[in-house]
């Protein structure tokens, strides 16, 4: 990549345009907006997830089966997700489509009309979904380690919701919440195909240069009371499931990247990680270990999971506390870090080749940054990355008195 990959546009709304010309026969179109469940009000929990699910029910000028159709007859896929900060609509289409998936994303993010009947029937589909993550004691220790770490906070409240909330849950209730979050200051169109970018800033003109200027005001509730926790579930389950962690850096903080590559030495994707080797290559003692570092607009978040049999839990934490440890004490050697460091990179461009994540990825930095760096800046500021400055990331983060546990046993 070089600097001028990226081509950036604001519309007269606030609404800002970004995009990366690839020659593939394949157009990926999204929009990012800076909304997620944090932004509700307690009786709204799960209501960002919930219209997630419902602008694909009908607009103005269409019914939920012509807003499939509209994609997928032409070969392409309609998909959203929601998360703690961010509502995003995509699609992945053959390039020839690019106005129809530009006409489409906006019709569906302006017009919807939210009928209640069809919300009735998403209902039925949420309260499903809440259910089935109930059953997977892998996926639902995430959000209550959350819970226990941000307790009090909106960030502590999973993305999905709960029953009684979505039951409330109608037209009016959308579209209040619509109007108080979704400001086009607030929004990115994210774009990487093969089209001329003078043409898409007039597609994006044309199909979402017409909604109204609105510029957000309000600002989010900061979080600064946590309070380690220490929680045991009993569950009846066949392992053991533990989460460890502690708070970490937002994603303005300086040394967000050194977080990035502290948490893939200790516990990331490669078979290599310290915990994948300590617990699974040379024990045997989980099947799954992993690490994860999120960055909020003002806080941040590092856990480690695992799942172990029951006579092996007490053993599988110590191993843990161990790791954690032996970072907070000892700087890595010159070798040790060079090979992290070029781990990473190396990671980090081969994501780049997935242009669907391309599109997400590069969107979601110009959403927060109002830039995005290229990956030879990415590059310089991972090499620039020093033993010390793992060292002191890893005792602040990595203080044993500072972390908060909780075991579904």
């Amino acid at each position: 990549m070089v600097e001028t990959d990226f081509l950036i546009y604001t519309l007269p709304n606030g609404i800002r345009l970004i995009h990366k010309y690839a020659d593939s026969p394949v157009g990926h179109l999204g929009i990012l907006i800076n909304t997620g469940s944090r932004d509700e009000e307690p009786d709204e929990h799960g209501l960002a997830h919930f219209i997630e699910h419902s602008v694909f029910k009908g607009t103005k000028k269409r019914k939920a089966f012509h807003i499939l159709s509209r994609i997928e007859d032409v070969g392409g896929e309609l998909n959203a997700y929601t998360t703690k900060e961010e509502t995003t609509l995509y699609s992945t289409f053959l390039a020839e489509f690019y106005e129809r998936t530009a006409e489409m994303l906006s019709d569906i993010l302006f017009n919807s009309t939210y009928p209640e009947k069809e919300l009735k029937r998403e209902k039925e589909v949420v309260l499903e979904e809440i259910n089935s993550y109930k059953d997977s004691p892998s996926e639902l220790i995430f959000d209550e380690f959350e819970e226990l770490i941000y307790d009090g906070h909106p960030i502590a409240r999973n993305i999905l919701g709960n029953p009684v909330n979505l039951i409330s849950f109608n037209r009016e209730s959308i579209l209040r919440f619509i109007g108080n979050n979704y400001h086009t200051d607030q929004m990115v169109i994210s774009s990487v195909g093969k089209i001329d970018f003078g043409t898409l800033i007039k597609l994006t003109e044309k199909y979402f240069g017409q909604a109204e200027t609105k510029l957000r005001q309000n600002s989010r509730k900061i979080f600064d009371n946590y309070i380690p926790g220490n929680l045991l579930v009993e569950k009846d389950t066949f392992q053991s499931h533990c989460m460890i962690g502690n708070l970490a850096f937002d994603v303005m903080h300086p040394r967000r990247i050194a977080m990035v590559l502290l948490n893939n030495i200790i516990g990331g994707q490669a078979m290599n990680s310290r915990l994948n080797m300590a617990l699974r290559e040379r024990k045997g003692m989980a099947y799954n270990i992993e690490s994860g570092y999120t960055a909020y607009t003002d806080t941040g978040l590092f856990n480690v999971y695992f799942g172990t049999d029951h006579e092996n839990l007490e053993k599988a934490i110590g191993l843990v506390l161990k790791e954690f440890k032996l970072l907070r004490e000892k700087k890595l050697g010159v070798l040790q870090l060079s090979k992290a460091q070029k781990q990473l990179m190396g990671q980090i461009a081969i994501s780049t080749e997935n242009r669907e994540d391309l599109m997400l990825t590069i969107g979601k930095s110009y959403l927060l940054f109002n830039k995005v760096d290229t990956i030879q800046t990415i590059f310089r500021k991972i090499e620039a990355i020093t033993p010390l400055d793992l060292l002191e990331v890893a005792n602040e983060v990595l203080n044993e008195s500072q972390m908060s546990r909780l075991v579904y046993k």
